[in-house]
């Protein structure tokens, strides 16, 4: 095709709108599209450091992918472990999830926590410093941890384009409200986890999805904490 025939107008369209593309992303404008909302249960559950696999299920062993989790890279090991609170209450067969972590957790919900005895404290992921210990037992071996119980807080996980799109940034927080027959509830301080592979997800305990009936939601949605939804 020689230059002659090229319509100069439209090549002159097809450039602003490429420009106004790659201006509206260095501006961290937000989709246009609203996000497809997906709120799951998080179970208890027990993160675990490659010395405390090896411990538990002996030298040299791996964690075995199971069911691959929402979020890319993460899974439901093959793998469970008994948990052992005071006075030898127990909770057997906890799913472990991987991949590995520098240091071991266990994830609890409010009524697992009473019934093992244990005071667990509301935290975020990692943040285990002055928390309660438990004891993992494991076909292999047993291992004692000094702290690392929580009771997960809740949390959204989502794109910085999907962040955007809701007015937030990581570490902000929102209010998840959940429509159910007679068992509508809102929930406060859903801790903002945006990160450049996360797809939008939020994480609540066993607790909170009982008692919204997650199973049968008519609506879900999120809105920045505080904010009154307004015209939105």
């Amino acid at each position: 095709m020689s230059a002659s025939t090229i319509d100069r107008g439209q090549v002159e369209n097809l450039v602003r709108q490429v420009v106004q593309r790659l201006a509206s992303q260095d501006s961290g404008a937000a989709p246009s599209a609203e996000p497809n909302l997906r709120v799951s249960i998080s179970a208890r559950h027990v993160h675990l450091s490659d010395e405390h696999v090896e411990t538990l299920f002996g030298s040299g062993h791996k964690l075995t992918p199971g069911k691959p989790l929402f979020q890319d890279g993460f899974y439901a090991a093959e793998e469970t472990v008994m948990i052992v609170g005071p006075r030898k209450r127990m909770l057997p067969e906890v799913r472990v999830l991987g991949p590995t972590r520098p240091a071991s957790q266990v994830e609890l919900a409010l009524t697992d926590a009473i019934s093992l005895g244990i005071n667990a404290p509301i935290r975020h992921s990692g943040d285990t410093d002055g928390t309660p210990g438990c004891v993992l037992v494991g076909p292999k071996g047993t291992v004692e941890l000094q702290q690392g119980v929580i009771r997960a807080a809740r949390h959204v996980h989502m794109s910085h384009d999907e962040a955007a799109y809701y007015g937030v940034k990581n570490g902000d927080f929102m209010t998840l409200k959940v429509v159910s027959p007679q068992c509508s509830v809102s929930f406060d301080d859903l801790l903002v986890r945006a990160d450049p592979n996360a797809k939008l997800e939020v994480h609540i305990d066993t607790d909170e999805g009982n008692a919204c009936n997650l199973d049968a939601a008519t609506e879900v949605t999120i809105k920045p904490q505080g904010s009154c939804g307004c015209g939105s």
